[in-house]
This record gives structure tokens, C-alpha cells and sequence, in this order.
């Protein structure tokens, strides 16, 4: 049995206007398709069977666009910031009673060739409270914000970067959900805060994939995944 699966999509997407003025991110289409439906689709594949959808600015199109996820052979439960934006790592602390004891995290805005399988045995078997993906990159996609060293990860930093930093969080962890119970619930934090806080600590686990990632947080990333999917790269 895989992992639950929690897919951040309750951020503003200020950077696909006009775009999604009207709609969220989750619902762009990507070569005729919601970009969430692709990803709902994908982890099916991966033998996925519980997703929790953390939904914030206009989650409710998103809620009636996917559903309970029967469509998809999946079941998925909706976490909902509420009236005010939690932040990634808030919106995973108020899921994490839908996730269990372990699950997996994505950014609703990432299509990952990856096998999930693989990183949820390497996952369990780390001992240590999380794991995050990292591809090497060189600043080629975005600024590099890991510096993965005889593979291990040593840190992460998504906001001061460095020049010994050459590679990239590929956009899935897997946390035990003790992880964000540390963090209070009175207001906003973000994953990547938690990603640094545990890399110092020697507690994140870094697991190196070797396929890019595939995104729709900007326009160019929005037309290179129309590019990879209308080549039926997604199959």
C-alpha cells in the first residue's frame, strides 16, 4: 500500500495572470486537459490510492472539477486554508490529520517522471523524518537550492543561494507527519522552511532523481508541459 499522497494548490498563481484570474492554477489546462486531472492521473499509475488536494484561492472549482476522484481510480479528500492563506508548510499541518503517520507532499503545479515506489522504500528506509527529491541542475531550470554532496544531502536553501549549491529540490518529499506537528498552528509557514530547519539538523533525507520535472508555475514552464504532453510525454 503507497503512501497517501498531498498536493499543494492553494497558491495565488500571480505569475500565470491573466491566466488564472478567474480560474487556479490546478485547472489549466495542459494540452486540452486540467493540469490536476494529469497529476491525478499519473499517480493512479504509480499505484496511489489516497490523495489529500490542500486548496486555498479558488479551491472550490477545484473541489467540483475532480471530486470524490473516482473518475480517477483514486480517493480524494479536501484540506481547506480557510479564510486565510496558511502557507505550504500551514496548509500540510492543518492536512496532516487526512495523511497519517507518513505521506508524500507535490506542489500542485509539478509533473514528476518519477517512480514513486522507489523513493517511498528509500523513504522508510533513511530512518530519518523526511526526504526530499533532488536533480542535479546546475541553475538550469531555477536557481540551484541544495548542496548534495556523495549523496547526501548536507543543506537546503530555497532563498540564499550558493555557488556550491548544484542541485534542486525536485518538487516531491515524503515527511512523517510529526515534522509539521512542531510548527504551530497559529499561523502561515513554509514547507521550505521546514526543508532548511531539518537539512541543518542532518534529518532530510536527499534521494536524486535524473529526469526533469516538468512545471506550470510560469508561463515558459507552462509551455514547455503543453509541449511535453501534446507529445504524449505523460503516457
Amino acid at each position: 500500500m503507497s503512501l497517501p499522497v498531498a498536493i499543494l494548490t492553494g497558491g495565488m498563481a500571480t505569475r500565470l495572470r491573466p491566466i488564472t484570474e478567474k480560474i487556479p492554477k490546478a485547472l489549466v489546462e495542459v494540452a486540452g486537459e486540467p493540469f490536476v486531472w494529469r497529476q491525478l492521473d499519473y499517480l493512479r499509475h504509480q499505484n496511489i490510492r489516497d490523495v489529500v488536494l490542500c486548496i486555498g484561492h479558488l479551491g472550490e472549482m477545484i473541489e467540483a472539477a475532480v471530486g470524490d476522484g473516482s473518475r480517477f481510480g483514486l480517493r480524494v479528500s479536501y484540506s481547506s486554508d480557510g479564510s486565510a492563506l496558511l502557507g505550504t508548510g500551514g496548509a500540510l499541518k492543518k492536512a496532516a490529520p487526512l495523511l497519517g503517520e507518513r505521506f508524500f507532499v507535490l506542489y500542485g503545479d509539478s509533473f514528476l517522471p518519477v517512480d514513486f515506489g522507489a523513493v517511498e522504500a528509500a523513504f522508510l528506509a533513511s530512518g530519518k523524518p523526511a526526504l526530499l527529491t533532488v536533480l542535479k541542475n546546475h541553475n538550469r531550470w531555477d536557481k540551484s537550492n541544495v548542496l548534495f554532496v556523495d549523496g547526501e544531502l548536507v543543506e537546503y536553501d530555497k532563498t540564499n543561494a550558493r555557488q556550491d549549491f548544484s542541485h534542486i529540490d525536485y518538487g516531491l518529499g515524503a515527511l512523517k507527519r510529526e515534522v509539521v506537528n512542531r510548527y504551530p498552528a497559529d499561523g502561515p509557514f513554509d514547507l521550505a522552511a521546514v526543508y532548511r530547519a531539518l537539512s541543518l539538523a542532518g534529518q532530510l533525507h536527499g534521494y536524486q532523481v535524473f529526469e526533469r520535472f516538468y512545471e506550470i508555475g510560469s508561463l515558459a514552464g507552462l509551455r514547455e508541459t503543453n509541449e511535453f504532453f501534446a507529445s504524449d510525454g505523460g503516457k
